[in-house]
């Protein structure tokens, strides 16, 4: 962490520092995994259900480490340690006042479905240009938004942040954190209704964002999501998506291939062609979105045209495969109504006979099951010949696909019956909330001969 103290750290937080010879010691980044301790490194010890970051602060010392936030002095400990009640609190109180140094573009991408995409689409295109510092992996709520803006060095001229919630307050700690000069939202949809109850809520926990930056940020939101579309702000707003009524808006959408999908991006007077390295049209989205920022950070049509070309799919999201045997949709990471919708017709562009194999949807409130019953209609709508489900609530989404759906009672009874079930040249949606784990039914698909 540049700019930092373990000295103006603890002031920070209001902690205790003890065993500290030299206050004025730089932090280089906060870690929690004590393996991964280098010189420098600010160790929060954490204390979760199974592991004690308490019992690892000798280890994260041994490995380099140059301070340790705890809440207590284990026994031996003799390195320099800073003592608050509470690690999380004071972390991100640390962290506030190091973004009062920051002076490069912030970008926040939250939204309900497409945040990782949208923040890889961001970060591609603004780095045709500049040294972007972005999130990794999921490290996007309370824990991993300090972890990520941490690891800012001098050398990055913008940082994207993705910012992920699951209840109301969260928002706002996050935005205290990371204060974005640029907030983008994606989509406004039935994720984590458990604790949101209803999409007005998850609109309200989203945008709480909106009060903490100043007037003359910019704002970039979906105009074709209804929620997102009626938004209004007191900072600029710039609307993307495919109706008229976007100032940023695609057309002439093409899918290339299975791999690749192609549009005109269109600003004003500026009509920017642009192919994505990515299937489905809901990446058009994300490239709407990553085109966005880098309008407003100044890039020219080739360098937006370019970053859009070097975009790179993360994980299990939406990747699509060739096994030779049938064509893999490996959405397994994740998924709500809203992203389910979204699989279910990019799923519809591609050839051969449609096969959905569909799990659970975890946090969607008292209305769950009518949600897996109407996405197994969906699923039929959409043009699927077999809808194939597996978990207690993904029961319904197989009675709402009626003759066409078949429901397993676990992973293993469905994976075994894979082979009588799926024929050559098949193409194959793999979709559930990731505790599900459905990458073990992706990688059983994979090996059909």
């Amino acid at each position: 962490m540049f700019d930092m103290t373990v000295g103006r750290a603890a002031a920070a937080c209001g902690g205790k520092l003890l065993n500290a010879a030299e206050p004025e010691a730089a932090l280089s980044r906060v870690i929690i995994d004590s393996r991964q301790a280098q010189p420098g490194d600010l160790f929060a010890a954490y204390e979760g259900e199974r592991v004690d970051g308490h019992d690892y602060m000798a280890a994260a010392f041994a490995g380099g480490a140059a301070c340790c936030l705890a809440r207590r002095l284990p026994e031996g400990v003799t390195g320099p340690v800073i003592l608050v009640p509470d690690v999380q609190e004071a972390l991100e109180a640390i962290l506030r006042d190091f973004r009062q140094n920051v002076h490069i573009p912030v970008i926040g991408i939250t939204g309900s479905v497409g945040k990782t995409s949208a923040k890889e689409m961001c970060a591609a295109v603004l780095g045709s240009r500049l040294s972007v510092l972005k999130t990794e992996g999921n490290l996007n709520n309370q824990i991993g938004v300090p972890l990520t803006l941490s690891r800012l060095q001098p050398w990055h001229q913008a940082a994207v942040v993705e910012m992920g919630i699951s209840g109301f307050g969260e928002m706002s700690r996050l935005a205290l954190m990371a204060r974005p000069d640029i907030a983008l939202y994606t989509v406004i949809g039935h994720a984590h209704l458990e604790f949101l109850h209803d999409l007005d809520g998850v609109l309200k926990a989203k945008t709480e964002m909106l009060d903490l930056m100043s007037e003359d940020a910019l704002v970039l939101v979906n105009g074709d999501d209804p929620k997102l579309k009626k938004l209004s702000c007191r900072q600029r707003l710039l609307r993307f998506g495919l109706g008229e009524d976007c100032e940023l808006r695609a057309e002439n959408i093409r899918l290339t291939g299975s791999r690749e999908t192609a549009c005109e991006l269109v600003y004003g007077d500026r009509r920017v062609p642009v192919r994505i390295p990515a299937f489905g049209r809901h990446m058009v989205y994300a490239a709407l979105g990553g085109a966005a920022v880098g309008l407003a950070l100044g890039l020219t049509d080739g360098e937006i045209a370019r970053g859009v070309a070097a975009y790179e799919t993360v994980g299990r999201r939406g990747l699509v495969q060739d096994t030779g045997f049938l064509t893999l949709v490996d959405d397994s990471y994740n998924a709500n109504p809203d992203s389910m919708r979204s699989s279910l017709a990019s799923l519809a562009d591609l050839p051969g006979r449609k096969v959905c194999i569909l799990g659970d949807m975890l946090e969607m409130g008292p209305e769950a099951g009518q949600m897996h019953r109407e996405l197994g209609e969906e699923a039929v709508r959409a043009g699927a010949s077999l809808v194939l489900s597996c978990g207690p609530l993904a029961a319904e989404i197989s009675r709402g696909a009626g003759a066409l759906g078949r429901h397993f009672d676990s992973r293993e009874a469905l994976i075994a019956a894979l082979p009588e079930l799926i024929c050559p040249g098949d193409a194959v949606l793999v979709k559930a909330s990731r505790g599900m784990k459905f990458e073990e039914i992706a990688e059983a698909l994979k090996l059909l001969k």
